[in-house]
């Protein structure tokens, strides 16, 4: 097998969440140009379609399934589907995240919880539903973020407490999971990159993270789905327990 050959997943099916918008889309499309069928799972159901439409461009199959992983069964009903349509099961990306910048004198326990209950048990309950079904190993990616490392230019206390106990699930489930079960689990830590979240932040804070971040701009989803294809790929066999960030270089300035 040649290095390039490594990076393929043809006859793999890997699952996505939060495929709706922004990175699980192009999570997904990535996925699909390097040869795996994709599943998708969202709770705006409706966008799918679209999202599936970049699947089946790059000549690989998918299926969808209205998804909220804070329900746990949600989460066993779309490890189900990849089965009952794919036979199979092979990579998670646990893409599905909400965040909200409130100062955290001000933020509500109930916003905290609910930020949490999404990134964090949400991508717990989802790697449960995949470790139960998957036959022959595969990768876990559990996107995080840098905001989970360092502090956020903004008040960000619920979503970089859900980043950080990604970064540590993410530890945890490589040390229980890769010898017993051949299942490798990873995290990615975006930068700042284009997405409805990032949509909202204040102009201010793209120009102050272009200058602060080395290489001086902000991220492309395709640089950040490429390193995606590459820990859940061949190319990474040896590679579990590690948070990858993505960021332009921003966690060293």
């Amino acid at each position: 097998m040649s290095v390039l050959d490594k990076f393929r997943l043809d006859g793999k099916v890997a699952v996505v969440t939060g495929a709706s918008s922004g990175l699980g889309v192009a999570f997904s499309k990535a996925l699909a140009e390097a040869g795996a069928d994709v599943v998708l799972g969202a709770r705006r159901e409706d966008r799918l379609k679209d999202t599936g439409a970049l699947v089946e461009q790059a000549g690989k199959k998918y299926a969808s399934l209205k998804t909220d992983v804070t329900k746990p069964e949600d989460c066993d009903a779309l490890i189900e589907l990849a089965i009952e349509k794919f036979g199979r099961v092979d990579i998670l990306v646990n893409n599905a995240g909400i965040g909200t910048s409130v100062p955290a004198i001000k933020e509500t326990t109930n916003s905290f919880k609910s930020i949490l209950d999404t990134n964090l048990v949400g991508a717990y309950s989802m790697s449960q539903a995949f470790a139960r079904e998957n036959r022959g190993g595969g990768a876990i990616v559990n996107i995080a973020s840098i905001a989970g490392i360092k502090p956020s230019f903004l008040p960000f206390a619920s979503y970089a407490s859900s980043k950080a106990g990604l970064i540590g699930l993410t530890k945890d489930l490589a040390r229980q999971w890769t010898g017993p079960k051949n299942i490798r689990v990873n995290a990615l830590a975006p930068g700042l990159f284009p997405s409805e979240m990032t949509d909202v932040f204040p102009k201010e804070i793209f120009n102050m993270i272009k200058k602060t971040a080395p290489a001086g701009r902000i991220g492309d989803p395709e640089e950040l789905a490429a390193t995606l294809v590459w820990l859940v790929s061949d190319a990474s066999s040896y590679v579990t327990g590690i948070t990858v960030t993505v960021d332009g270089g921003l966690i060293i300035s």
